[in-house]
C-alpha cells in the first residue's frame, strides 16, 4: 500500500512541493494582512504550522475527491493516470485521506483559535464532494461546475483570515480583508479556466471551454480576469513596495501580449503553461515583497 500511495503522490500530488505550497499560502495571506495593517512585530508559533498543513490536507482531500469523482472518465480520456491504469486502489487513497483529515481535525481542534472557520472549510469542500446535491445538472455543466467548486479557494483564504485577525485582535472587515479574500481565488480561477482552453485541433471528448464558447471568447474572459487580479495585487502591497507595483505591471503586460497571441493563433503554444509561468512569478513577488518588506521596510 505504501508503495502504491508513493506512486499516487509522487504523480497527482508531489508531497514536499505540496507541503511549501501549503506554507506559502499560508504565510502569503497572513503576512499580506499583518504588514497592511501596520502589524510588524510576530509570534510565529506551531499555530501557523498547523494552519499550512491544513492548507496541504485540504488541498489533498479535493485532489483525491476530484480524481474518485472522475475514476470512470479518467479510464477512458486520461487511462495513463495512477487510479485509472490501476498502480493504485481506491481504497489506498480513501484511507490515506482520511487519516491525514483526521490529523487535521485534532490539530485544529487542539492548538488552533478559528475552529468553527475550519467546519466551513471543511463543510463547503464536503458539499463540493456531494456535487452540492445536484449531480445531474451540475456534472454535465462545466460553467455550472465552475461557479459552484471554483470558489473554494475563497474559503481556503477565509480560514487563513479568520486566524490571522483573531490572533492579533484587528478588524475583520477591511480593505485588506476583503482584497486578500480574493487575491488568490482569482489565479486559481485563471488557471482552471485556462487549462481547458484549447486550440481545435488538440481538442477530444473532454469538454472545454474553447469548445463551448470557442477558443477567443474563453481566452478574452480569462485576461479581463488576469487584469483584476492583478490591480488586487497593486493595492495590496501599494503600501509595502513600489518596486513589486513595476513588476506586477511588467508581468500583466506580457501575459497580455501573450493572451492576444494565443487569441490570434491557438496553435502558437499551450495557453496554461504560459499562465502558469505567469501565476508561478506573481505569487513569487507577493512573496518577496513581504521577504523584502520584513528584512528592510517600505520601498
Amino acid at each position: 500500500m505504501l508503495n502504491r500511495l508513493h506512486i499516487y503522490m509522487k504523480e497527482r500530488y508531489p508531497l514536499i512541493p505540496r507541503l511549501i505550497l501549503g506554507l506559502i499560502i499560508f504565510l502569503e495571506i497572513h503576512f499580506i494582512i499583518l504588514l497592511n495593517e501596520g502589524v510588524t512585530h510576530f509570534q510565529i508559533g506551531i499555530q501557523e504550522f498547523v494552519g499550512a498543513f491544513t492548507v496541504f490536507a485540504f488541498l489533498l482531500w479535493l485532489r483525491i475527491a476530484d480524481d474518485l469523482k472522475d475514476f470512470e472518465v479518467d479510464k477512458v480520456l486520461f487511462p495513463d493516470r495512477p487510479l485509472a491504469r490501476g498502480s493504485v486502489y481506491k481504497k489506498d487513497v480513501v484511507i490515506f485521506c482520511i487519516i491525514i483529515q483526521a490529523i487535521s481535525l485534532v490539530l485544529n481542534f487542539v492548538f488552533m483559535n478559528n475552529f468553527f472557520f475550519w467546519i466551513i472549510l471543511y463543510f463547503y469542500g464536503y458539499l463540493m464532494s456531494k456535487w452540492f446535491f445536484q449531480k445531474a445538472k451540475i456534472q454535465p455543466s462545466l460553467p455550472l461546475a465552475l461557479v459552484t467548486h471554483n470558489p473554494v479557494q475563497m474559503f481556503v483564504n477565509l480560514y487563513i483570515i479568520s486566524f490571522t485577525v483573531i490572533k492579533y485582535h484587528l478588524p475583520a472587515f477591511t480593505l485588506t480583508t476583503v482584497l486578500t479574500l480574493w487575491t488568490l481565488y482569482f489565479p486559481a480561477l485563471i488557471w482552471e479556466v485556462s487549462r481547458k482552453i484549447k486550440a481545435p485541433k488538440d481538442e477530444n471528448d473532454y469538454t472545454t471551454y474553447s469548445k463551448l464558447f470557442g477558443h477567443v471568447r474563453s481566452t478574452r474572459f480569462v485576461m479581463i480576469l488576469t487584469i483584476v487580479d492583478i490591480i488586487t495585487n497593486m493595492i495590496l502591497v501599494y503600501r509595502l513596495n513600489k518596486i513589486s507595483i513595476l513588476i506586477f505591471f511588467v508581468l500583466v503586460s506580457w501575459m497580455t501580449w501573450k493572451f492576444i497571441q494565443f487569441m490570434k493563433n491557438p496553435e502558437r503554444f499551450v495557453l496554461v503553461e504560459k499562465v502558469e509561468i505567469y501565476t508561478y512569478l506573481q505569487e513569487t513577488t507577493m512573496l518577496l515583497t513581504v521577504v523584502v518588506y520584513l528584512l528592510v521596510g517600505r520601498i
